[in-house]
Order: C-alpha cells, then sequence, then structure tokens
C-alpha cells in the first residue's frame, strides 16, 4: 500500500520536479492546493532549512499526515549572496519571475561573466505529525548569463548557465535537470534516509518478534 505524503508548495514547477524525483518512491502525492482550504503555510525563516522545516511541520500538522517542503535560494557571489532565501520574493511579493530575472541582470550589468558565480541551494524536508522532521540539501553551482537562454524549467533557470553541460538549466529536459539540480539532489540524499530508516524499523520488529 502507497504510503500518502503531502506536498507542501503552490509552485506548479516544484511540484512537478517533485513527483518526477519521487517516481518509484512508492508515495501517493497530495499537493498541499487540494487540501488546504485557504490555509497559509509559514515562511518566516532566515534559512532555507528553517522555511522547509516551518512549512512542512505546518503541513503534517494540519493534514494529519507525513509532509515534504523543500526551500530553495539562489546565492551569487557578486552581489553578496543576494537574492539568497529571499530568491522567490525579493524583487516585490507580487513579482513574476521575469521581473526578478530582470532585476538580477541590472544588479550584475557591470559584472563580468567569469566574475558572475553562483549557486542554486535547495533544502527538501520530510516531517511527520508531532513534529518529528528528517532533512537534506543539495547544492549546484553555476554562473549567471547576461540574458535569459531556454524555455524550459521556471524561475532563475534561463539564465543559470551550467559550464560542464554548456546549457542552461531551462535548455534541459525534465529528466536531465532532476539528474542534476539542487533540488534533485536534495530529495534523493532526503529519500535514502527515509529508506534507511524504514529498514531499520522493519528489523527492529523482525527482532522483537
Amino acid at each position: 500500500m502507497k504510503k500518502t505524503l503531502v506536498v507542501a508548495t503552490t509552485n506548479p514547477g516544484k511540484l512537478a520536479e517533485i513527483t518526477l524525483a519521487m517516481a518509484g518512491y512508492g508515495y501517493e502525492l497530495v499537493p498541499w492546493p487540494a487540501v488546504a482550504k485557504g490555509h497559509v503555510l509559514p515562511e518566516s525563516g532566515t534559512s532555507m532549512r528553517e522555511n522547509a522545516v516551518q512549512k512542512a511541520v505546518a503541513a503534517a500538522e494540519y493534514t494529519g499526515t507525513m509532509a515534504l517542503a523543500d526551500d530553495t535560494g539562489l546565492v551569487v557571489h557578486a552581489i553578496g549572496g543576494r537574492p539568497g532565501v529571499h530568491a522567490a520574493r525579493w524583487a516585490g511579493p507580487a513579482a513574476s519571475a521575469g521581473l526578478r530575472n530582470r532585476l538580477l541582470l541590472t544588479l550584475l550589468a557591470p559584472v563580468p561573466f567569469e566574475a558572475r558565480t553562483a549557486e542554486f541551494r535547495c533544502v527538501a524536508c520530510v516531517a511527520w505529525p508531532g513534529g518529528r522532521v528528517v532533512t537534506a540539501s543539495g547544492v549546484l553551482p553555476g554562473f549567471i548569463l547576461q540574458e535569459p537562454q531556454g524555455a524550459q524549467g521556471f524561475g532563475y533557470d534561463p539564465l543559470f548557465w551550467l559550464p560542464d553541460r554548456g546549457c542552461t538549466l531551462a535548455e534541459l529536459d525534465s529528466a536531465e535537470k532532476n539528474a542534476v539540480s539542487h533540488r534533485g539532489q536534495a530529495l534523493r540524499a532526503l529519500f535514502a534516509q527515509l529508506t534507511a530508516m524504514e529498514i531499520a524499523a522493519v528489523g527492529n520488529r523482525r527482532c522483537v518478534s
């Protein structure tokens, strides 16, 4: 029987990537909007881990079942690590992805390509009702281009150049992106932990019996 897991995000791009990354793990995924009934998840932390834990714990407590959340940030070294944990909100709470990208390009306009180093960082969290949590993280290094390139992905993907691939994240299909991305790394590490926990629990039950 599949285990139910609420995916605590309202971002359709994230939901699609998480669904792909979790194929084969044996979970029935329930999107947060399907169960939220207007309830808004908290996201007031000062770090990606704090935000991921906040959202996962709140969703688990609200629904009474396991919940998964992640928080992702873009760290651009030439502008002091911005936008960082505020990657989705630094151009304003209602700003579009296009506006956020334009703000980033404006700030980086005087910076040569070789100095436009950046990292996508992600922390993923699974929480149970009662507050127990497991977390894992992933990091993807790259560069910020001078103009968007590619039509896949979402957010900053068209600006994020992968030197090892010779393309942006927005030029990879979903499976290719999942194989290398910060979110894919975090989710694989997270579910490796969950699998190990389940194996240990089965072993303990056998020892007791």
